[in-house]
């Protein structure tokens, strides 16, 4: 159905190109309708005196490029009939127009709350937008079903995805295997629970849970089945509850025996993108995966001196830190980075009643500090991403931006700089960077089914959270999420970076073509930090030494 209707776009089209070429001048709208209606069978009236007008305001040597970006741009919409109406013609020339726009789109920062909401349908083979579904906006304080669907959005994506793989799919009908590539096939739970003899080499993809007090499940979308882990390995990663595995094993006896533990397999953003085209996961100005553009493929590789700087626990009430900040900006004045990614928490202790207070004092002496250096005020991105203990309405994530009460000044004094959610996304020209300031590392290590023996903990972190697809794995309980924008957690595509600014170890790693950092406490580890350079990719690590 859609090549059919591709096809009609294209010829569709290009008769209308052949009609402003052939016919120069102003183009008049009461004799170009005629011929229009006579070429677009598939076209109806209102979107050709649609295009007619819009036409008429380019030059006739621009106007058969733009008909080609047109013609690019519908596409890549979910066409669902062979008519083409003035929507899908005036949504095609607002993606022109954004297409023009784009060099100001170099630099953009989204909140969670503001991320694309995308439901994957099983019968459509493909991912939906929920305000086309007629579903209500989210709420904060969200329902029972609300609840349910975080699970249920979290298993289909993770499911579907483990389905494309190569390890599952079934060999084509008449089609010569090799006998060394195993196939393997995925068995629901209702499957298991629906046999009552001895079934064995069962694969199932499931959430790991406890429905009681120190018995494991393994729970999908049709039943939850007992598990026997007393011979059960693990592969890499860190396995907690209410985190999706892959499980095989043999069933009797109402008891599903493990023999080995797996994530499903994850899946390199770009291979995503085929699949699904260029849809924006992300979020962002544009329609369209800022991926797409070649202009901010131009701007990402011309711009080599572009970097970000990244910091956690950034305690402003503390003289030692506000002089090693000094330091920094006075090595970077004469070469401005392109931000500064500053996470919480911004004061080293909790302050009572004189929290609020403290903090706000503490951000009018970090501006004053920064406007003296007026390169770096002018020119750099501050870019703040609360903490834990930062002010603000509760620990549930996402969590809300520093009041305004409290940034007014800085925002003021400092044009450029941000207060923004925790977690939140960069666009840089084409990559997407996640920033989380949350002690993700520790709480999955504390809550791992069985501690990695290798100790390699940024190994088996990143690749947990590339296979979940998700930032936080863990149980609501560990880890409370809002019900409803439990999309903004969600990591699928995989993004180019992922920075987790916990108390733990620096780190940097990479894991299906994602890396994942960790910057490290800045006053407890020596006052160190991480340097990103887009252009390159490249990560260094910096220390501000005595």
């Amino acid at each position: 159905m859609k090549k059919v209707v591709l096809g009609k776009v294209k010829s569709s089209i290009h008769s209308l190109e052949c009609i402003c070429t052939n016919q120069p001048g102003e183009l008049q709208s009461h004799q170009r309708l005629l011929v229009i209606r006579s070429h677009f069978s598939d076209i109806l009236i209102e979107a050709s005196r649609y295009l007619v007008e819009v036409l008429n305001l380019v030059g006739i040597k621009q106007q058969e490029g733009c008909i080609e970006k047109m013609i690019e741009v519908i596409q890549k919409q979910p066409l669902t009939s062979s008519l083409i109406d003035k929507k899908t013609c005036e949504i095609a020339v607002q993606e022109c127009n954004a297409e023009e726009e784009e060099g100001d789109n170099v630099f953009c920062v989204i909140d969670a709350f503001s991320v694309p909401r995308y439901s994957y349908s099983i019968d459509r083979k493909k991912f939906i937008q929920n305000s086309t579904l007629g579903l209500p906006p989210p709420c904060l304080h969200g329902t029972a079903t609300d609840k349910v669907t975080l699970f249920l959005d979290r298993y289909t994506i993770l499911q579907q995805r483990t389905q494309r793989h190569d390890l599952f799919t079934p060999p084509a009908i008449g089609s010569k295997t090799d006998n060394a590539t195993k196939k393997f096939q995925l068995k629901p739970v209702e499957f298991l629970l629906g046999s009552t003899a001895k079934l064995g080499e069962i694969i199932v993809l499931g959430m790991l849970t406890q429905l009681k007090e120190g018995k494991w499940y393994l729970e999908d979308p049709t039943g939850a089945v007992q598990l026997d882990l007393t011979e059960a390995n693990f592969h890499t990663g860190l396995f907690t509850e209410n985190c999706f595995v892959l499980a095989e094993g043999w069933y009797e006896d109402e008891v599903f025996h493990v023999n080995a533990f797996g994530f499903p397999p994850p899946e390199p953003a770009r291979t995503t993108r085929s699949y699904f085209g260029n849809i924006n996961f992300f979020g962002g100005l544009s329609n369209v995966c800022a991926k797409a553009s070649v202009k901010l493929k131009q701007v990402e590789q011309e711009n080599q001196d572009a970097m970000f700087v990244i910091l956690s626990d950034v305690w402003l009430d503390q003289v030692k830190v506000m002089e090693k900040l000094r330091v920094l900006f006075t090595g970077y004045c004469d070469m401005p980075p392109t931000c500064f990614i500053l996470c919480g928490n911004f004061l080293s202790s909790p302050q009572g009643g004189k929290h609020v207070k403290v903090l706000k004092d503490c951000l009018h002496t970090f501006t004053e500090l920064v406007l003296e250096f007026p390169s770096i005020a002018e020119n750099s991105r501050f870019l703040f991403v609360p903490g834990p203990q930062d002010p603000g309405p509760a620990t549930i994530l996402p969590r809300t931006p520093i009041p305004n009460y409290v940034t007014e000044e800085v925002t003021r004094k400092l044009p450029l700089a941000t207060f923004t959610t925790n977690p939140c996304r960069i666009q840089y020209c084409t990559q997407e960077i996640v920033v989380f300031r949350e002690d993700i590392v520790t709480k999955m290590c504390r809550n791992c089914v069985k501690f990695p023996s290798d100790n390699d903990v940024p190994s088996h972190f990143a690749k947990t959270l590339v296979s979940q697809g998700h930032l936080c794995p863990l149980p609501l309980h560990v880890c409370p999420v809002y019900w409803s924008y439990d999309n903004g957690l969600r990591l699928y595509p995989l993004p180019d970076m992922v920075i987790c600014a916990d108390k733990y170890d620096p780190f940097h790693t990479t894991a299906t073509d994602c890396m994942v950092m960790n910057p490290g406490s800045f006053p407890r580890t020596d006052f160190s930090f991480k340097v990103y350079f887009p252009a390159s990719r490249n990560m260094e690590d910096s220390k501000i030494g005595d």
